[in-house]
């Protein structure tokens, strides 16, 4: 598919981190150690989190160097910051290969969590659309995690290093979990603010219709025995 020119384009400046192999004796423990941590940090950092707002019949195109056998994965989910919104929080969301084929499609989506590895080198796009569903804006909450693929002659075979790749996978999927818990956060408040809302005027207008129809019972009391003295 050719991306139409007014879509807005946005490139990711973080680099999927690299996995060397490194071999641990008493003499360089710390050091050791400390490089450990450092390229944990670089593996937490690497599933970062966005949030763009998606304006009524947009799309938003984000894209990812990868490498072969690259392995990618996009996890979001759809909110409303306005209050009383329609409760349409639904999208469109695609991925592109270096050809710009769609090699995943969702239609009309509030969540999806896509993992692919890569077949060839270059330019992945995602995209997250808008167009032809409500004029409300729409707040898309994502995270994208990224996975070099390291042959397995040179994998790291340190307890201590295999240990610490696990508890950053871990604490990736903590922080996703911690996104989607506030976005569904937020969009129940707004649901339960605008049934409160809706709730609120349909109780006033029944006091209106209450007030109305004792006014008017009265009135036409008081004009039937107005009349039957006449008589």
């Amino acid at each position: 598919m050719i991306i139409q020119p007014n879509e807005h384009h946005h490139h990711s400046t973080r680099q999927f981190p690299q996995t060397h192999r490194s071999q641990l004796n008493p003499s360089t423990m710390r050091f050791s150690t400390t490089t450990i941590l450092v390229t944990a940090l670089g593996w937490i950092t690497a599933a970062t989190a966005h949030t763009i707002q998606l304006k009524a019949h947009t799309r938003e195109c984000f894209h990812e160097a990868l490498h072969r056998d690259d392995v990618m994965t996009v996890t979001f989910q759809v909110g409303d910051r306005e209050f009383g919104g329609s409760g349409n929080l639904e999208v469109d969301f695609w991925v592109e290969d270096p050809l710009r084929n769609r090699q995943y499609f969702k239609q009309a989506v509030a969540s999806d969590d896509y993992s692919f590895t890569a077949q060839a080198d270059g330019k992945y796009n995602y995209c997250f659309s808008n167009e032809g569903w409500t004029s409300n804006s729409k707040e898309v909450s994502f995270n994208v995690h990224g996975i070099v693929y390291v042959p397995e002659h040179e994998m790291a075979q340190d307890p201590l290093e295999v240990e610490v790749r696990k508890l950053s996978e871990a604490l990736a999927q903590v922080k996703d979990e911690q996104s989607y818990i506030v976005v569904r956060e937020r969009v129940h408040r707004n649901t339960a603010e605008s049934t409160n809302g809706r709730v609120k005027w349909w109780s006033m207008f029944q006091l209106m219709v209450v007030i109305g129809e004792g006014v008017f019972q009265v009135w036409w009391l008081k004009r039937f025995f107005e009349v039957k003295r006449v008589v």
